[in-house]
């Protein structure tokens, strides 16, 4: 009696015998999720680490007591090196640029903590967001936004100890903006979601790819220079225009101008809420296709 099991003489399976159920085609592998669902599962994500707030600060202050654990002043160095830093530069570059030292330091005090302590630094710390927190990443079920909020409330830290400096050559050269610069809050919030969006999309393409680290840091030294920090974007007359295609200048500027005692022009708005828009969405659409390998790309 003949196998029933046996092979048609092509070597395929004999089809099932007519009136069977057809049971469906199992497709090797898993199916990917489509993209909404990826971007429901990080907006889901983000959405938790905001409710986890209080951690994320915890964790913020205890980076910075590590950092300078043992330190008789702490965190009080930044502002002394700072002060340091802004007295040697600012009398340096007044003579270089032939300025009045009494309103060039208040500008470079400002423009100099703006740059270093917030945007270059966000930039560069935004790096490590994931891999610095390697460690409690493996050990322990939170959402990965708590270390972009992490993150953010380091730097947040680091630029307020680096603050005072300024505001006391405010002080110093009675160059107070008054009022006016309230209307700085507004662009710091701008920074503070920028930061967020920055962590997401640089802490996991810096998670996956090492090198990019020293590139942002070789970048951020040629921004410097290209970005009115030490000098003031009315030297360059009628080519400042083309400074509007610097998204960093645009940033620094809608914090600078209210707290240097006038209001930012609306292109300058017009610029970095692009520029926000922008990041968000590359950083939605990284962080949600990275989410779910994270873990081991660290």
């Amino acid at each position: 009696m003949a196998d029933e099991r046996a092979t048609s003489p092509l070597g395929q399976a004999p089809s099932p015998p007519s009136g069977a159920p057809e049971t469906p085609a199992r497709t090797p592998g898993r199916r990917p999720e489509p993209t909404r669902s990826r971007l429901l599962l990080a907006c889901r994500d983000i959405g938790e680490g905001l409710s986890l707030w209080r951690l994320a600060v915890a964790l913020g202050w205890l980076d910075i007591r590590m950092q300078f654990n043992g330190s008789r002043i702490g965190p009080f160095w930044l502002t002394l090196t700072t002060g340091i830093m802004i007295g040697s530069m600012g009398w340096i570059y007044a003579q270089i640029f032939h300025l009045v030292l009494r309103e060039y330091l208040p500008y470079l005090a400002i423009s100099l903590i703006l740059w270093q302590a917030g945007i270059s630094a966000l930039m560069q710390e935004s790096c490590t967001t994931f891999t610095n927190a390697a460690h409690t990443i493996r050990s322990v079920n939170m959402p990965y936004s708590v270390q972009a909020f992490r993150t953010l409330v380091r730097c947040g830290v680091v630029f307020g100890y680096n603050i005072i400096a300024p505001v006391a050559v405010f002080v110093l050269m009675g160059a107070w903006p008054g009022t006016i610069a309230f209307l700085a809050l507004p662009a710091i919030a701008v920074w503070m979601l920028d930061g967020v969006a920055l962590c997401l999309l640089l802490g996991s393409l810096c998670a996956r790819f090492r090198d990019i680290p020293p590139i942002i840091g070789s970048v951020m030294q040629i921004a410097f220079y290209v970005t009115p920090v030490i000098w003031d974007a009315h030297q360059l007359k009628n080519a400042a225009r083309w400074l509007l295609f610097n998204p960093f200048y645009s940033l620094l500027e809608i914090v600078r101008s209210p707290l240097l005692g006038h209001a930012a022009a609306p292109s300058l708005w017009l610029v970095a809420s692009g520029f926000s828009v922008a990041l968000w969405a590359a950083a939605l659409l990284v962080f949600s296709r990275a989410r779910r390998r994270l873990a081991f790309w660290i």
